[in-house]
């Protein structure tokens, strides 16, 4: 599932623009600015709650296009204190996506072309420092951070594993004779075992008992252990919103190419791969990472949204526009807070907006002394 995404060479993600009507989907900035929007009345909040500090990081992992951050900039630039104090860190490993996002925020580059040092600009936006990183890790420590994920758990891989009459095997990738792929199971335990066994004693006996398949993602429990330990002792936040459910994930490995739904192994990395995250996994990982954390939700992306304040917001924005952006800010409304298909919707049948409030859940990971973040109270 890696290689499928972020092979250097043939990486679903490296070569190519792969967001928003003309790419293979549409996520949930790109649907309407709104959201950026609230994620940044969400940062400007925790920002408060841990007393203004004077310097902040504020990192988003998986930026897509920018369009997120891009949004947050421009909506929380009347608050000079806030964007004054931030430092954006970028985790991208895509080189077409940085550049992307690059033009997004409009930035200046800085003349450093010292070897061995990230690239610096200057977002033009609200005059933020912005630096691009290929991990995490690269990020500098000392500071508070404040740490977005938004559609950036789904697309880290995922092990299979299959109740048989040897007990659990994990489901592996062979190649046929004919040079096609096939799926296989494993004849002896496989390195991830060790993260099947982690995540049943985390779960419910009745969780398990009834599945003859179980996903988990080992990527996404050390990812999030690295979150909760920097958070312990840095202090800050971070926000994590993604389709998913709140315990065990039984199957829900898919692959979409032009808005559609294909057979995983069919022609890889001509496609996109996702999974559902598991935000009961992610809860136990950054619980288990540090004492000093806490962890607030799943709420449903409609609650998060709603209880942030988007209503009143798109009333504000309707007052001054055209009918054509008035249509699409009904409809980008809907598809961030709504469930199902929009009642509405008067035009073509195969276009009705699909809301994803209710598929898409939220959840923060903040440092204890903190408080409880805001909306989770």
């Amino acid at each position: 599932m890696e290689e499928v995404l972020t092979n250097p060479k043939a990486g679903f993600y490296i070569n190519r623009d792969i967001f928003g009507a003309e790419g293979d989907f549409i996520t949930s900035p790109e649907v309407s600015q709104m959201f950026g929007e609230m994620v940044g009345v969400w940062a400007m909040c925790l920002w408060e709650q841990m007393g203004q500090p004077k310097r902040v990081n504020l990192v988003e992992l998986g930026p897509g296009r920018g369009t997120l951050m891009a949004d947050l900039l421009r909506g929380a630039s009347k608050f000079k204190n806030f964007t004054e104090s931030l430092h954006i860190h970028m985790v991208e490993c895509s080189p077409a996506l940085q550049k992307l996002q690059h033009q997004s925020l409009k930035c200046m580059d800085e003349e450093n072309t010292s070897e061995g040092v990230d690239k610096r600009s200057l977002s033009t936006l609200a005059g933020t420092p912005v630096s691009w990183h290929a991990t995490l890790e690269q990020v500098p420590f000392g500071l508070p951070t404040i740490i977005i994920a938004h559609e950036f758990y789904d697309a880290l891989p995922v092990h299979q594993f299959q109740r048989g009459s040897r007990g659990w095997c994990e489901k592996m990738i062979d190649v046929t004779e004919d040079s096609s792929f096939r799926f296989v199971l494993s004849p002896q335990p496989t390195p991830a075992t060790l993260y099947l066994m982690k995540r049943f004693k985390w779960a419910v006996p009745k969780e398990v008992e009834k599945l003859n398949q179980i996903e988990v993602c080992p990527k996404a429990m050390d990812l999030t252990s690295t979150l909760a330990k920097r958070i312990g002792v840095d202090r800050g936040g971070a926000l994590i919103i993604d389709y998913g459910l709140n315990g065990v994930v039984s199957d829900s490995l898919q692959a979409i190419r032009k808005h559609k739904f294909v057979n995983i192994l069919d022609n890889p990395g001509s496609a996109d791969l996702s999974a559902y995250v598991d935000f009961a996994s992610i809860k136990h990982s950054a619980e288990e990472a540090s004492d000093d954390v806490s962890v607030h939700g799943p709420i449903t992306q409609s609650q998060f949204l709603g209880s942030l304040g988007i209503n009143f917001r798109v009333e504000a924005l309707l007052q001054n526009c055209t009918d054509e952006q008035a249509e699409a800010l009904r409809t980008g409304y809907w598809r961030l807070v709504g469930d199902g298909e929009a009642p509405f919707w008067e035009g073509p049948e195969e276009q009705v907006p699909i809301g994803m409030g209710i598929r898409y859940m939220a959840m923060a990971i903040v440092n204890k002394k903190q408080g409880i973040p805001i909306p989770f109270q």
